[in-house]
C-alpha cells in the first residue's frame, strides 16, 4: 500500500532539508528557487515499538516495520495555479499524493532569502493555499459544465449539480474543500473530483536549531497551531536542521542528542507516525520465527480485506482469522499462553480490525 505524502511549501523554506533528514535519501537542498524540479521520494520505516515487544516473544530472525512515503515537490510561488515558477509541474505532482505537509517557515536567518522578504507562516499558508483553491476551481468549473450537460438526460444528477455549486461557492470564500460539511454522498461526490483541497494537510513549522525544545511556546508556530485548528487540520513543529543532524546518528549518541535539547524522540519519527495518522492508516501484527511484521491498512477495514495486504490470495481464498489483541498476547507471553487463557478470537471475513491485532489468516484453495 504505497501512500505517500507530499512536502510542499514556498522555495527556501527548509522543504528539501527536512526531506533529506526524514528520508537520508540525499536531495538537493540549496539556497535559490525551484531547486527541486522533479520530485525525490523516500520511503520511511513507520515508527512501532510493539514490534520490538513482540520480536521478545518470537525471536524472529527479522523484524519488519511498515512504511510510508514522502515526496518532495518543488517550491511553490503566487501565481503556480496560472503556470508561475514550476506551477504546472507542481501541480501535476501535488495531484498525485494521498496528502500534503505544508512546510513554513518560522525562524530568522538573514543568510537565506525568504521569497516574500519577510517571515510569515500564516502568508506562507494562504498564497499556498489559494494557488490550490485557484486550481480546484478550474477544476471544479469543468465538472460542472460536463455534469449539467449530461443532467438534461439524467435527471438523478441534479442532487450533485446543487452539491457542486455550493462547493464552487465555499472555494471562491478561499476556502478548503475539506472543511465543507457534507452528507455521506456528498462526501463520495467530493472524494470522485480530485480535487487539491480536499486532500488531508498537515503544517509543519520549521523553527531555529536553539527553539527545537521549546517550538510549540513560540508566537509564530502558536498561531500556525491555531489556523490548523481551525480547519481540522494538524500543526507539527520541527527544526528541519536538527533533523538533519540527528539522522546523522546512532542508538546512545542519538538518544543523548535528542536529550541535550529536550527532545524525547526526533521530529521525523513524530512526522512519520502523525502522516501515517493523517490518512487514517492503522496496523495489524503477525509474527513468527521468520519474521515479525507489520501490515498497513485502512482504518474501518474487514478482515478478509486486510489479509489482502499480504497477497490478494489471502483475501480470495480468505476462511478466517485467527486474532488476540496485543495487550493480551504481551500480558499472556505467547500465541499458546494467549490461547489457553481464552484470549485467541476466531473471527470471519466481516470482523472490523483493530490497531495492534496479532493475526494468523487461514486461508482455503
Amino acid at each position: 500500500m504505497a501512500l505517500q505524502a507530499g512536502i510542499v511549501g514556498l522555495p527556501n523554506v527548509g522543504k528539501s532539508t527536512l526531506f533529506n533528514a526524514i528520508t537520508r535519501a540525499g536531495a538537493v537542498a540549496a539556497n535559490f528557487p525551484f531547486c527541486t524540479i522533479e520530485p525525490n521520494v523516500g520511503t520511511v520505516e513507520v515508527p512501532d515499538h510493539r514490534l520490538q515487544v513482540l520480536a521478545g516473544i518470537y525471536k524472529p530472525k527479522q523484524i519488519l516495520p511498515t512504511t510510508f512515503q514522502f515526496v518532495d515537490i518543488a517550491g511553490l510561488v503566487r501565481g503556480a495555479s496560472q503556470g508561475e515558477g514550476l506551477g504546472n509541474q507542481f501541480l501535476a505532482h501535488i495531484r498525485e499524493v494521498d496528502a500534503i505537509v505544508e512546510v513554513v517557515r518560522c525562524f530568522e536567518d538573514d543568510d537565506i532569502v525568504h521569497v516574500s522578504g519577510k517571515i510569515d507562516p500564516i502568508d506562507d499558508i494562504t498564497i499556498i493555499n489559494l494557488e490550490l483553491v485557484f486550481a480546484d476551481l478550474a477544476t471544479l468549473d469543468k465538472r460542472i459544465e460536463r455534469q449539467t450537460r449530461n443532467a438534461r438526460a439524467d435527471k438523478t444528477l441534479l442532487p450533485e449539480l446543487e452539491f457542486l455549486a455550493r462547493l464552487k461557492a465555499h472555494l471562491e470564500a478561499g476556502k478548503l474543500a475539506n472543511t465543507i460539511e457534507a452528507t455521506e454522498e456528498e462526501k463520495l461526490i467530493l472524494r470522485d473530483t480530485c480535487l487539491l483541497t480536499a486532500k488531508p494537510i498537515l503544517y509543519v513549522c520549521n523553527v531555529a536549531e536553539g527553539d527545537a525544545g521549546n517550538a510549540e511556546s513560540l508566537p509564530l508556530v502558536q498561531k500556525v497551531a491555531a489556523y490548523a485548528a481551525a480547519q481540522g487540520s494538524q500543526c507539527l513543529a520541527i527544526s528541519a536542521k536538527v533533523e538533519s543532524e540527528v539522522a546523522e546518528l546512532e542508538g546512545e549518541d542519538r538518544a543523548m542528542f535528542l536529550s541535550e535539547l529536550g527532545l524525547k524522540e526526533s521530529g521525523m519519527d513524530r512526522l512519520t507516525r502523525v502522516a501515517f495518522d493523517l490518512l487514517g492508516l492503522e496496523t495489524y501484527l503477525t509474527g513468527g520465527e521468520k519474521e515479525v511484521r507489520a501490515w498497513t491498512y485502512h482504518k474501518g477495514w474487514k478482515a478478509a480485506r486486510c489479509a489482502g495486504v499480504i497477497h490478494t490470495d489471502f483475501e480470495k481464498n480468505f476462511i478466517r482469522a485467527e486474532v488476540v489483541g496485543y495487550d493480551d498476547l504481551v500480558a499472556a507471553g505467547s500465541w499458546n499462553a494467549a490461547r489457553d487463557a481464552g484470549k485467541l478470537r476466531v473471527e470471519g471475513k466481516d470482523y472490523v480490525m483493530q490497531d495492534g491485532d496479532v493475526c494468523i489468516f487461514r486461508i482455503g484453495g
